[in-house]
C-alpha cells in the first residue's frame, strides 16, 4: 500500500473532524485522561488490537490515569490517512469504553 504524506491544507482540512486532536511538532498529538490507572490499560489494550491490525502504531505513554498519545508515519516521515484513521478508532475506543474522565 503506497501512502501519502499529507501537505498542510489537508492536515487542517482532516484535523477539525477530529475530537481535541492538535498538530504539534509534525505529529497528532493528543492527551486522554482516564479515572484510573486500570482504564488508561484497559484503553491501551484495545486500541493495540486496531494498531495490530492497521499496521500502524502510535508513540504513547501511560502515567497513572492519562495517556499521551503522538501520531505519525515514520516511512513518509508525516502525517497520512493511517494517522486520521487511527486517531478517529481511538476517540471511538475511548468512547465505546466509557472510560473518559473529561
Amino acid at each position: 500500500m503506497e501512502l501519502k504524506k499529507l501537505n498542510d491544507e489537508e492536515i487542517k482540512t482532516r484535523i477539525t473532524k477530529l475530537l481535541n486532536w492538535k498538530f504539534e511538532n509534525g505529529k497528532l498529538h493528543k492527551l486522554f485522561k482516564f479515572k484510573n490507572f486500570n482504564q488508561a490499560v484497559c484503553f491501551m489494550v484495545g486500541t493495540a488490537l486496531v494498531c495490530e491490525k492497521m499496521n500502524h502504531h502510535p508513540e504513547w505513554s501511560n502515567v497513572y490515569g492519562n495517556v499521551n498519545v503522538e501520531l505519525v508515519t515514520h516511512r513518509v516521515a508525516g502525517l497520512t490517512e493511517l494517522d486520521f484513521t487511527l486517531a478517529e478508532k481511538m476517540d471511538k475506543i475511548a468512547g465505546d469504553l466509557n472510560l473518559r474522565k473529561d
